[in-house]
């Protein structure tokens, strides 16, 4: 099974490509980054399918900059939609399978309880707009599929919201940070996990249902409690800071004023993907706090 993995370079991607050569799957891996192909481009896209001719096509690629893609949504639309939708049509037409990703952030957080697969999305702003269109595409494709659906995505490398709350910690004497968003943080070592149960389902001839899966941690936690925690972590591991815990101020979502809204409620019921997968998904904070304090070690080695 010939795997042609895209946007190999990102947190999601680069995890994905150390998970899957480490997994044991009975495959060869294609990796493949931005630098190597702008998927914005069709006959690129094209050509690198008919030289490759992949089994499966893991689409880790996107554009993320949610307060960005405001001003840019030709932008966002172009990587998100417009590039998925050629993926899709091509995967159709070459009868192979597409693995994609997408966001909590096709919600509105309106709902008092995690969101189901079959709940009526509607995205606040354009970053989830665009990864809508995208799914929408592929399922209006009739492509075999697997879409991944999850949120708050904090790794060990890259940008993300632990390593900005240290970098900020570390120059400010004063910081606030918005309480009136929940989710679960998930890690790209459980996404990619996941991500080679389903390939080994396919690569043994047992594919699950193409569609839609929520795929995040279990349990709930807010923006303000969870850079407490990377505060508290600093603190444990004796890692100097400016920023005094007391001083890290909850505000709401109006009062930060984000150029992009996001959802009050970004809990995904992972009901679904468990079922597929026989057992529960673990619990956020463990590789939360595991990650947070390789990222710590890293910054006091440095």
């Amino acid at each position: 099974m010939k795997l042609l993995l895209l946007g190999a370079s990102g947190q999601l991607g680069s995890t994905l490509k150390k998970t899957l050569k480490a997994s044991g799957l009975p495959s060869q891996l294609v990796p493949c980054s931005r630098q190597q192909l702008d998927l914005r481009t069709p006959e690129a896209l094209t050509a690198m399918l008919d030289t490759i001719n992949p089994d499966v096509i893991i689409n880790a690629a996107a554009y993320t900059a949610v307060d960005q893609a405001e001003t840019a949504k030709q932008e966002a639309f172009a990587v998100n939609a417009v590039a998925v939708t050629h993926l899709a049509e091509e995967a159709a037409r070459r009868h192979i399978w597409l693995i994609h990703y997408s966001t909590d952030y096709v919600f509105d957080g309106e709902k008092d309880r995690p969101y189901l697969e079959t709940d009526a999305p509607n995205p606040l702003n354009i970053y989830g707009a665009s990864k809508l269109a995208g799914e929408q595409a592929i399922l209006q494709s009739g492509c075999q599929n697997l879409i991944f659906r999850t949120s708050w995505i904090i790794g060990a490398g890259g940008r993300n919201f632990a390593a900005t709350i240290l970098r900020l910690a570390s120059e400010r004497q004063d910081l606030q940070v918005v309480q009136d968003q929940r989710g679960s943080p998930t890690s790209p070592d459980l996404i990619a996990t996941i991500t080679a149960r389903a390939l080994q389902n396919i690569a043994e001839g047992r594919p699950w249902p193409s569609g839609r899966y929520h795929l995040t941690a279990k349990g709930e936690t807010n923006w303000f409690e969870l850079a407490r925690l990377v505060l508290q972590l600093a603190d444990e591991l004796g890692h100097p800071l400016t920023l005094k815990p007391a001083a890290l101020k909850p505000v709401t979502s109006d009062e930060y004023q984000a150029p992009a809204r996001r959802p009050a409620n970004s809990l995904l019921d992972t009901g679904l993907i468990e079922r597929q997968l026989t057992e529960q998904l673990p619990h956020w904070r463990e590789a939360f706090e595991h990650q947070v304090r390789g990222m710590i070690r890293g910054r006091m080695a440095a």
